[in-house]
């Protein structure tokens, strides 16, 4: 089946007041479409990973009151869960579509990742694209280029990454939602490929 590819309405349920009609918005408009996603993309991040990528897409199950701004869906080698292991994820915000590789607070690997970054810095900084992202709190949208990232900020980071325990890494490609690409289901699967490679030597490093 040919992946559809993102629209307006998509990125619309992210809006929606309410827990409930939120959440029925999220299950009806865009976790089909994730769910698409995690199952086309299986097997080529499991292809450049080396090993199984099973698809996870986000539940929100926790949610009592405040409904998610955001929604994704996230592959990673454990079939179980992808929160306590490092993964990709392809992601919707109300105001933009995120593809990226994370390190969030409940990942056991996160003193493995930053010591490796730190040793690898000279060959790691210089692959990543001036216009990606950083981020270091998953639950926020606001992000810094990479090519507003010195290697001393990023150094920094990898420091909180090992002494605080809520601390987070993510590093990847931030779409506008009006970009053309997300409509068409053919370039916005090969962009998302072409992301998943350019971030795979992070996804290297984290064990």
């Amino acid at each position: 089946m040919k992946f559809a590819g993102f629209e307006a309405e998509d990125f619309d349920a992210l809006t929606v007041e309410g827990l409930e009609p939120r959440m029925e918005a999220i299950i009806g408009q865009i976790r089909p479409k994730l769910t698409e996603l995690g199952e086309q993309l299986s097997p080529f991040l499991s292809a450049i990973c080396g090993q199984p990528m099973y698809p996870h897409v986000a539940k929100h199950a926790r949610r009592t009151v405040n409904p998610p701004d955001d929604t994704w869906v996230a592959w990673a080698s454990h079939k179980r869960g992808y929160k306590a292991h490092p993964h990709f994820q392809i992601g919707l915000w109300s105001t933009h579509l995120f593809i990226q590789f994370a390190i969030i607070y409940e990942s056991t690997n996160k003193a493995v990742f930053a010591n490796n970054l730190l040793k690898c810095m000279d060959e790691v900084y210089p692959s990543i694209p001036d216009h990606f992202y950083w981020s270091n709190d998953h639950t926020r949208p606001d992000t810094v280029q990479h090519q507003a990232m010195s290697e001393e900020i990023l150094g920094d980071w990898m420091d909180k990454l090992k002494r605080v325990k809520k601390a987070e890494t993510l590093c990847g490609l931030r779409i506008e939602r009006d970009d053309p690409v997300l409509r068409d289901g053919h370039r916005f699967i090969r962009l998302a490929e072409q992301t998943f490679e350019t971030l795979i030597p992070l996804y290297r490093i984290s064990f």
